[in-house]
């Protein structure tokens, strides 16, 4: 279900990613500015959601990766935008080389956009909120940062594991239906517990029955090359099943490919368990084939055209065989 397309009009407008990390870093925002509105979006779609934007006074935008491709359009849009608001603009992802920072632009690849919006906003906010940064940090495998190490140690890690566990399960399980998402984002804002937001606790005992079938499917039918394992079509949470082909296929980097029909492409999750950046991989390799990709170091996607899937494995794989022994 896609967000809806009308003029946003709002004072305060908070625009993040639909992620476990975004959702956290749109309730720590708009915990800061209770009135705001809350639109979900991601890097394709952010140039498209900025143009629908009118009279707005804040606008936060958190969690969004810049497109290398649409940098230097967007950065110009920005620039309008803070000559005329408060902009706050609060990412993670590595930059497209052509991009630098400016003053609206709070960055920075070591830690999760959940602790990030924390650390902005932190004179607006309650203590009790850097709860809602580390379920976030949880969900964006960035929990061991200095800050969020410490925060940890004011509550019982044990709880802060479970709650963070349930959320990130559920949030997977619902996939791209926004309203699920809206739902979330509200008691979060208000440091309400994931436990007690209605049916989450079901939703996240359906995810992991679920993950059980991903695993045990990825098991039998993951493919090996030299240097990373696959798999295609598992028609369920890629992000998963690109953990469990790593796994199971004994490599550092698992890839996972969903076709998707009305796009004509395969979306792919990468993960990676060794110390080669796949985000600057992808950035090179997936252009190459008609396709676009990136993301963190150990932590990327891509969109490759359904064609090209097979020569891109192998070409990104050879890619991977070349970083290591480089390094």
């Amino acid at each position: 279900m896609k967000e809806p397309q009308n003029r946003l009009k709002a004072k305060t407008l908070i625009l993040t990613h639909g992620d476990s990390d975004g959702i956290c870093s749109g309730a720590i925002a708009k915990s800061a500015y209770p009135d705001a509105y809350v639109y979900f979006t991601s890097p394709v779609s952010l140039l498209d959601k900025l143009n629908l934007i009118e009279d707005v006074e804040t606008l936060i935008i958190c969690d969004i990766a810049i497109e290398e491709r649409h940098c230097s359009e967007l950065y110009s849009m920005l620039e309008e935008f803070a000559e005329e608001c408060s902009l706050y603009y609060i990412d993670h992802h590595p930059l497209p080389e052509s991009c630098g920072k400016k003053e609206w632009f709070y960055h920075d690849t070591g830690v999760c956009s959940s602790e990030l919006t924390y650390r902005v906003f932190e004179d607006l906010l309650s203590q009790e909120m850097r709860r809602v940064a580390i379920y976030g940090a949880i969900g964006d495998f960035c929990d061991n940062t200095p800050c969020v190490k410490t925060w940890v140690k004011d509550w019982d890690k044990r709880s802060l594991y479970f709650q963070a566990g349930a959320l990130i399960q559920a949030i997977i399980h619902k996939g791209k239906e926004y309203e699920f998402k809206r739902t979330l984002l509200e008691p979060l804002s208000k440091d309400i517990i994931p436990s007690n937001i209605p049916d989450l606790l079901e939703l996240a005992r359906e995810a992991a029955i679920n993950e059980e079938k991903i695993r045990l499917f990825v098991k039998e039918h993951v493919k090996v090359l030299r240097n990373s394992a696959y798999i295609v079509n598992t028609n369920n949470s890629i992000s998963k099943a690109a953990i469990y082909a790593a796994s199971y296929g004994k490599r550092e980097v698992g890839i996972a490919a969903e076709y998707r029909e009305r796009k004509g492409a395969y979306d792919l999750s990468i993960r990676s368990r060794g110390n080669v950046d796949i985000n600057r991989i992808l950035r090179s390799v997936a252009p190459e084939f008609g396709g676009s990709g990136g993301g963190h170091p150990v932590a990327a996607g891509a969109r490759i055209p359904e064609d090209s899937l097979e020569v891109f494995l192998r070409a990104f794989d050879a890619r991977l065989g070349e970083a290591s022994e480089v390094k």
